[in-house]
């Protein structure tokens, strides 16, 4: 081969190896720039269906109940902590019931059903209803936010989880109403006496803090 051709093809085997780099190189700024605005939005279409849960009466109860899937739910009238939470991301068309199901039947090792309830198996009835199972698929699909003291950090439309006395989880939303007392944003939750909109935030331990934008 001709030298020249050999020094030609060498500058386009360079120029093309620049050019992947580059391009690597910007795709990774993109997705953290992407991912840095993220994590600096609220979620107010969260928010709205989240305080329209407020409007409803609810018992709690957290007994099993099988349901339908997907768009599964238990009768209305009823609920935890956690139905709060998948109603109103239903409200804006996201089913928790079915994308935590498609994404524990995938990654079953990462969630902490066999460790914490001996289970071998995913199952629709309940899986999405244990705040547990939640704290992973927020970690794996969400944002995962460093728990602070600051209540500054907590946008609308987070996600926070708490540990209760007897080490009881809970989980609840914060919306864009903060308390005139202590300037905490108001988190909607049910703790036992139904959708309620509390200053409650700092009340318990904090294990979690997300934030869920899906496409």
């Amino acid at each position: 081969m001709n030298t020249n051709v050999k020094v030609k093809n060498k500058a386009k085997q360079n120029k093309h190896k620049q050019t992947t780099s580059f391009s690597f190189f910007l795709f990774i700024a993109l997705s953290i720039t992407a991912l840095e605005a993220v994590a600096q939005q609220s979620n107010p279409k969260l928010v709205d269906a989240a305080k329209e849960r407020l409007k409803h009466q609810v018992t709690y109860d957290g007994r099993y109940i099988s349901i339908p899937f997907p768009n599964g739910d238990v009768p209305s009238n009823i609920g935890v902590c956690t139905d709060v939470v998948i109603r109103a991301f239903r409200a804006l068309d996201i089913d928790l019931q079915k994308l935590v199901h498609e994404d524990m039947k995938s990654n079953f090792e990462d969630y902490p059903s066999k460790r914490i309830w001996g289970m071998t198996r995913t199952d629709t009835n309940i899986d999405h209803r244990r705040v547990p199972n939640l704290r992973v698929y927020f970690e794996r699909h969400g944002l995962s936010i460093e728990v602070s003291d600051d209540p500054a950090a907590y946008l609308p439309g987070d996600i926070v989880t708490w540990s209760l006395p007897r080490n009881l989880p809970h989980i609840g939303i914060v919306v864009d109403v903060k308390s005139d007392e202590t300037g905490n944003p108001l988190i909607v939750h049910n703790i036992g006496s139904g959708p309620q909109l509390e200053d409650m935030l700092f009340d318990y331990k904090i294990t979690g803090h997300y934030r869920y934008h899906p496409e």
